[in-house]
C-alpha cells in the first residue's frame, strides 16, 4: 500500500509539472488531493489499514524469528543452551569407511 501510495503520489506530481494546463489546473488539483486527504473516510480507512499493516508486521517478525530458531537448531556444530550438542557427521566419511 505504501508503495502504491508513493506511485500515485509521484504520477499526481508528475502530470502536474508536465502538464500545459497551468497553474489553474495545478490549484484545481491540489484543492482535489486536499479535500480527498480531509475526508474522514479516507483518514479512517489509512488509520485501519495501518492498524493492519502494524499487526501483519508484527506476526512476520513473530514467524521469522521461530523460523531462525528452528534453523539454527539445525546447524552442525552449535549449542543450545542445555541441549546436548550434536557431533557432525560428514556422509562422504561414512559412505567410504563403510566399503
Amino acid at each position: 500500500m505504501k508503495y502504491r501510495a508513493t506511485f500515485i503520489a509521484g504520477a499526481a506530481v508528475g502530470y502536474v509539472l508536465g502538464t500545459r494546463a497551468g497553474r489553474e489546473r495545478y490549484e484545481q488539483i491540489k484543492r482535489m488531493s486536499r479535500r480527498l486527504m480531509e475526508n474522514p473516510t479516507v483518514q479512517e480507512t489509512a488509520g485501519v489499514l495501518r492498524a493492519r499493516g502494524e499487526e501483519l508486521a508484527g506476526a512476520a517478525k513473530g514467524k521469522a524469528g521461530e523460523l531462525a530458531g528452528a534453523a539454527q537448531k539445525r546447524i552442525p556444530g552449535q549449542h543450545h543452551g542445555a541441549e546436548t550438542p550434536v557431533e557432525y557427521r560428514d556422509p562422504r566419511q561414512e559412505t567410504s569407511a563403510s566399503q
